[in-house]
C-alpha cells in the first residue's frame, strides 16, 4: 500500500506525535471558535506553508489534496448558493485550513507513530471497560493507511475509462471503487483475525 507519510528532517517531522495530533485537535476547536476572516485568512496561509515545507515536490504534495479540495469547493458551492457567501466563505476558509494542517501532521507522522499514540490516549477508556484501546488504535492507523490506496485505486478506474474512450463520471466510477474497497476490506480484517492481532 501507499502511504501518506513523507520522510523527512524538518521541525514537524522531529515533533511527537502526540504533540502534534494534540496540536491539530486544538486548532480544529479555535478555527471554528471564530468567523473572522482576519484570522482565518492567515490561519489557511500558515497551514499551508507548514504543509508544503516538508520537502516533497510540488505535483506529489498537492496530489493527494485535490479529492479533498473539490469536496470543499463543493461544499462551499452549496453554501453559496443556499445561505450566504460569507457562509461559503467563511467554511470554505476553515475546511481546507483543517486540510493543510491534517496533511501535515499525516504526512510527517509514520502510521506506527499514530497507532501507538491513539492506543495510549484510548487507554483510560480501556481500564472503564468501554473500548479496546488497540483496536481503536489499530483502526485508525487502517483508516490513514487506506485513504491512498483509495485515492490510487479512483485514479487507475479513471484511467481505465479514458483507455476505453469512456468519459470519467462519478455514477461509473463509484461503484466498481466501493466493490473493490470493500472486497479489500474484507481481505484486511481477515488477515487481522487470522493472526489474532486484534484486543481479545
Amino acid at each position: 500500500m501507499r502511504s501518506l507519510y513523507v520522510a523527512g528532517k524538518s521541525p514537524l517531522h522531529r515533533l511527537p506525535a502526540t504533540a502534534k495530533i494534540a496540536g491539530l485537535a486544538l486548532a480544529a476547536v479555535l478555527i471554528f471558535l471564530t468567523r473572522d476572516p482576519r484570522f482565518l485568512v492567515p490561519a489557511l496561509v500558515l497551514s499551508s506553508g507548514l504543509y508544503f515545507s516538508l520537502g516533497q515536490p510540488i505535483t506529489a504534495a498537492i496530489r493527494p489534496l485535490r479529492p479533498v479540495l473539490a469536496t470543499i469547493l463543493l461544499v462551499g458551492l452549496f453554501h453559496l448558493l443556499l445561505t450566504s457567501a460569507e457562509e461559503a466563505m467563511v467554511t470554505t476558509l476553515r475546511l481546507s485550513t483543517l486540510m493543510m494542517l491534517g496533511a501535515a501532521v499525516t504526512a510527517s507522522t509514520t502510521v506506527s507513530a499514530f497507532i501507538d499514540t491513539i492506543t495510549r490516549a484510548a487507554s483510560p477508556l480501556e481500564r472503564l471497560g468501554l473500548v479496546k484501546a488497540a483496536d481503536i488504535g489499530l483502526s485508525v492507523g487502517l483508516v490513514v493507511r487506506f485513504v491512498p490506496e483509495i485515492l490510487t485505486r479512483y485514479e487507475a478506474i479513471r484511467e481505465a475509462h479514458r483507455a476505453r474512450g469512456i468519459r470519467p463520471k462519478i455514477t461509473t466510477i463509484l461503484g466498481p471503487l466501493i466493490i473493490s474497497t470493500l472486497k479489500d476490506a474484507d481481505n484486511i480484517a481477515a488477515a487481522i483475525d487470522a493472526r489474532g492481532i486484534r484486543g481479545q
